[in-house]
């Protein structure tokens, strides 16, 4: 994903959730002041591989879930999802966060050579300044929604759950399986029911991009708003 390709529908979330762009711009250069240049063969080898995307839904409680993720090659957690995974025995290979919920996780993972994408966005600066540096910087990959500068990547994405998604393609990724995935859960708040409808509509942009169909949006394709999204 080259951000000449992402910048529209960027716009398209800054212009509906009413962000401002000089706040993530903020962020994205705290968090490179307080990062290196990421060495990329520290993550996961996931070129070629099946990749479980595990978002933080409460189905990934159940087993048949963290089975589906334990027989993927590679698995890419997003945020509290790493800590349902690990208390029932599920190795993550890469986490990424925005730093919203579980900072420990974020910092343990580091210390144990686990790469961690930390995402910088408008209103997580005082998160990016208290978390990060207490976290092993060589696996620190410090992430963007905004233009990338310095050595702060955008690989696409916007919520953690489809920035995951987003980063195994580009990756190479042969295969993403989505596990504890819950678009409908009557649980979250409307804020989050609202970021959980933009990551249906980018998830399903990714399996236009890549031509693969996710399960996961099975009987929801001819629902999904498309309007801001460049497919045909």
């Amino acid at each position: 994903m080259e951000f000449d390709e992402w910048q529209p529908v960027y716009k398209a979330i800054l212009q509906e959730f009413d962000y401002d762009r000089r706040g993530d711009e903020r962020a994205r250069d705290v968090l490179a002041s307080l990062t290196a240049p990421f060495d990329f063969s520290r993550l996961p080898a996931v070129r070629d591989q099946t990749v479980a995307i595990a978002g933080a839904g409460p189905s990934l409680e159940t087993e048949a879930e963290r089975e589906r993720a334990r027989a993927a090659d590679v698995v890419i957690a997003a945020s509290t999802a790493v800590d349902t995974l690990s208390d029932n025995g599920v190795s993550v290979d890469c986490m990424v966060t925005d730093l919203d919920k579980n900072p420990k996780t974020v910092q343990a993972l580091t210390a144990r050579e686990v790469p961690v994408a930390v995402h910088a966005h408008g209103d997580n600066i005082p998160a990016i300044r208290t978390v990060v540096p207490d976290c092993s910087e060589a696996f620190v990959l410090p992430t963007t929604q905004a233009a990338p500068r310095a050595h702060v990547q955008n690989v696409g994405g916007f919520t953690d759950g489809d920035r995951a998604a987003f980063l195994a393609d580009h990756l190479g990724a042969a295969t993403l399986v989505f596990v504890g995935w819950d678009f409908d859960d009557p649980t979250v708040s409307a804020s989050k029911a609202h970021k959980l409808e933009w990551a249906e509509r980018l998830l399903y942009w990714l399996e236009c991009r890549r031509e693969e169909l996710f399960t996961v949006l099975d009987g929801r394709r001819d629902a999904i708003e498309t309007g801001a999204l460049p497919v045909s």
